[in-house]
């Protein structure tokens, strides 16, 4: 079945591609790793020139890619600029800083030298989503690369043309030919991949159900893997907090690509002392948001990915209000073409709701009253998820007492809103997944650390 790339604010289908076939994926396989095998003698140093050109490249590109994500998954250009920005941070980043996060480290023993050394492990295969399709890879890439691996690219099927440019960026940059590829291929055929000999590890990003199929097959092969899964990640808003930089903070985290982002505020568990005021300005900020084109610069919501992602977010909002949430905003099907999926705004969440219990992907709040500080850490940490979390007070000693105490989250935000960086660790706990991302455990996620002892 070809791989096709349709524009979700039209519906129109923008170019089809053939899958690779079995012959060529032994092909690319077996010519990254012979790549891989050279680049592991390369210096850190030499590594390092080449990932600063990677930045320079998606920094001058950067408008031609934010047009590249309008059109295949709907990103509003703004965005998708920031996207690839963002993008040449972390290759900057693993440039100037990998060298040391690489180095020996001698131990005092009764050797005459004792030392870790951090080796790379070989081909690592990267399964990545659609909904940051530059970021998802450039994160697990540059650190990498950088520490001496080689990259196979399954990307989602919607953003074939993304997975290509990603590419490129990685050739023209002056990398070896072969040491980042990309597969055209169905998840179907993820299995194969991950059962062959050349790849030695696996990284998702996706969905639960995604993970755990990953892992089964990765696990039967004794292959590592990072898993970066869903998300329903609670805000809980307390009696003190400030309402107008927390409201502003809680609608830019809900509507952050249109919604659909894994560490997006999903559920607002906010203390009913504040619960009226906050619901009039927080629909108040919802309501201003501009949906529309994705290649307009006013557009601040852009179509969901894809028409049927849109349809089961429909389908959680409808299914909630049968269960007595109330709409305080959106909350209908928009006519006309496109995957469009207003701000909607939903209160009186409770268990039972797809809204309370299920992940929404989609520019949809859930709104759940609670009467105190002890109730909000419970409500908050009632899910399977655990990506993300933050809590709004004035007082920052209470709130970073919540964040690390209570708060079940790989990442916990106090008085803003959840974000990733470069330089700290990304991931979740639950059945958000596990291992981490960024700063110095992602790069040693996937390199041998191998004890070396002289006597």
């Amino acid at each position: 079945m070809a791989i096709v790339s349709i524009n979700p604010a039209t519906g129109a289908t923008l170019r089809t591609w053939e899958p690779h076939t079995d012959a060529d994926v032994e092909r690319i396989l077996r010519a990254v790793d012979a790549a891989q095998k050279a680049w592991r003698r390369v210096s850190v140093a030499e590594r390092a020139e080449r990932m600063r050109e990677a930045a320079r490249l998606l920094r001058a590109r950067a408008g031609t890619y934010a047009v590249l994500m309008a059109e295949e998954m709907g990103k509003p250009v703004r965005e998708g600029r920031a996207e690839a920005e963002k993008c040449a941070w972390v290759c900057d980043y693993y440039a100037e800083h990998a060298a040391r996060f690489l180095a020996d480290a001698p131990v005092a023993t009764d050797a005459s030298e004792s030392f870790v050394t951090h080796r790379p492990l070989g081909v690592v295969l990267a399964v990545m989503p659609w909904n940051f399709p530059f970021w998802q890879v450039f994160r697990f890439a540059a650190p990498n690369l950088m520490a001496g691996n080689a990259g196979v690219l399954k990307h989602a099927s919607n953003v074939p043309g993304c997975a290509l440019a990603i590419e490129a960026v990685f050739r023209d940059a002056g990398f070896p030919p072969d040491l980042f590829r990309t597969l055209l291929l169905p998840s179907s055929r993820v299995e194969d991949v991950i059962r062959h000999p050349v790849v030695k590890a696996v990284t998702l990003t996706g969905s639960t159900p995604a993970g755990k199929a990953v892992a089964r097959a990765a696990g039967g092969a004794l292959k590592k893997t990072v898993l970066e899964l869903g998300g329903s990640d609670p805000y809980v808003v307390l009696e003190d907090a400030d309402l107008g930089p927390t409201v502003e903070a809680c609608v830019t985290s809900r509507l952050i690509n249109s919604g659909q982002s894994c560490i997006a505020a999903k559920r607002f568990v906010v203390v009913e002392a504040v619960r009226e005021a906050f619901e009039r300005r927080f629909v108040a900020r919802m309501r201003a948001r501009t949906m529309g084109d994705p290649l307009d610069e006013a557009t601040d919501v852009g179509p969901q990915a894809r028409v049927d992602l849109r349809d089961e977010l429909h389908r959680q909002v409808t299914e909630s209000l049968a269960r007595g949430a109330r709409c305080l905003l959106g909350g209908a099907l928009p006519g006309g073409p496109g995957a469009f999926y207003p701000p909607t705004v939903l209160t009186d969440v409770k268990p039972g709701m797809p809204a309370y219990d299920e992940e929404l992907f989609g520019p949809v709040a859930a709104i759940i009253p609670v009467r105190d500080e002890a109730e909000a850490i419970r409500v908050a940490n009632d899910t399977v998820f655990g990506l993300g979390a933050a809590v709004f007070t004035a007082d920052v000693a209470r709130g970073r007492r919540i964040a690390v105490e209570e708060l079940e989250a790989g990442s916990c935000f106090v008085n803003t809103f959840v974000r990733s960086d470069p330089r700290l660790p990304f991931g979740g706990v639950k059945e958000s997944g596990y291992g981490r991302e960024l700063a110095e455990p992602g790069i040693k996620e996937f390199v041998n650390v191998k004890t070396v002892y002289v006597k």
